[in-house]
């Protein structure tokens, strides 16, 4: 009685990490039965419920509802013009991720482009204002002061793939290294020697992350990365086409290309054929995202598959925690979740 009496004046409230480890389940799945999913089981349902009775754990979530300091909103923040979201498969796979999980729970999602300096500051006043319960970051660029706004508010958020290897906020990533290795590799394995590279935006830490595994593919292979084959591009068509035009002029003879988007080997396949070379018999290509613009390709488009739509459903799953755990952020110490999944080589008659 006395326990229980000492719990109820608030000496110490209970934690989410401690009903994850009454209920012998991870914080996240703590999470989802707080905010009502029924992506849950009800054996694991009732164990998580059983543990909060137990603790005597009143959610944060629920006080913030009663103090009316909940909005039920999450944004969806792109810094990009909407051109760009609106031509790349990328974006539209992530919103479908992020819509599915969160049609489970009674949040609403907000999109918000922020690819201009107005945009940006408007943006900034309605965050200020505390007008969503968190925040999703998508295609933050390494100098995008965005995500030290948010930290600066306080506000819960989710970052889709890190700014550096030493990201202070929760992200999700694929295998960004490993999927450049696989498509590297997989040149390799079918003759091709002179392997060129149209990068990413190297300002986006996963198109760095691109080229190390490009490198390092080579350099397992017994042979050094030759500067001359590494092209930037821009994760656009036409910034495809630039790349591909420039890597020929140096490198006529090469014989294979591993773009870093499916949308930037759409681009460069225009620049081959356009110069005569056949796809694969000349020039073997390989595109990343394993996008519809690979399976719709002539030929077919051999790529590498993210798995973007379950992170965006992994992004939303880690801002529920984020939103549920609420504690000052400066006590929650520097280890934040980065979560990275697993990529897939897809071969098809490109390479």
């Amino acid at each position: 009685m006395a326990v229980k009496g000492e719990r109820s004046r608030g000496i110490r409230r209970p934690t989410l990490e401690e009903v994850a480890a009454r209920a012998g389940v991870g914080r996240g799945t703590v999470s989802r039965v707080i905010n009502g999913s029924p992506r849950v089981s009800d054996a694991t349902r009732a164990a998580v419920e059983a543990a909060v009775s137990e603790l005597g754990y009143v959610p944060n979530t629920a006080a913030r509802a009663l103090a009316a300091n909940r909005t039920n909103a999450i944004a969806l923040v792109v810094p990009e013009p909407e051109t760009r979201f609106f031509s790349e498969p990328y974006f539209s796979d992530m919103l479908s991720g992020v819509g599915a999980e969160l049609s489970d729970t009674e949040m609403q999602l907000l999109l918000i482009f922020a690819g201009s300096d107005r945009e940006r500051a408007r943006l900034a006043q309605y965050l200020a204002a505390h007008r969503v319960d968190g925040v999703l970051l998508v295609s933050v660029h390494a100098d995008d002061p965005l995500p030290d706004l948010v930290a600066q508010l306080e506000i819960p958020a989710v970052i889709s793939g890190p700014r550096s290897a030493a990201e202070t906020l929760p992200s999700v990533d694929s295998d960004n290294y490993g999927g450049a290795r696989s498509a590297v590799e997989h040149l390799l394995g079918r003759g091709r020697r002179t392997i060129a590279h149209i990068t990413g935006r190297l300002d986006v830490y996963g198109a760095q992350r691109r080229v190390d595994g490009y490198r390092q593919a080579l350099l397992d292979a017994g042979r050094s990365a030759d500067e001359l084959l590494i092209e930037p591009g821009d994760f656009t068509e036409e910034g495809g086409r630039r790349a591909m035009s420039r890597l020929l002029e140096r490198s006529p003879g090469l014989d294979a290309v591993f773009a870093g988007s499916d949308v930037m080997a759409a681009g460069a396949r225009q620049v081959l054929r356009e110069a005569g070379r056949r796809i694969p018999e000349d020039v073997a290509l390989v595109g990343y995202d394993d996008s519809a613009i690979a399976r719709h390709m002539d030929p077919p488009l051999t790529s590498v598959r993210q798995p973007i739509q379950e992170m965006g459903r992994a992004m939303i799953d880690l801002l529920l925690e984020e939103i549920a755990d609420r504690r000052p952020a400066a006590s929650r110490g520097p280890e934040r979740q980065q979560l990275v999944l697993p990529t897939e080589l897809v071969p098809r008659a490109s390479s």
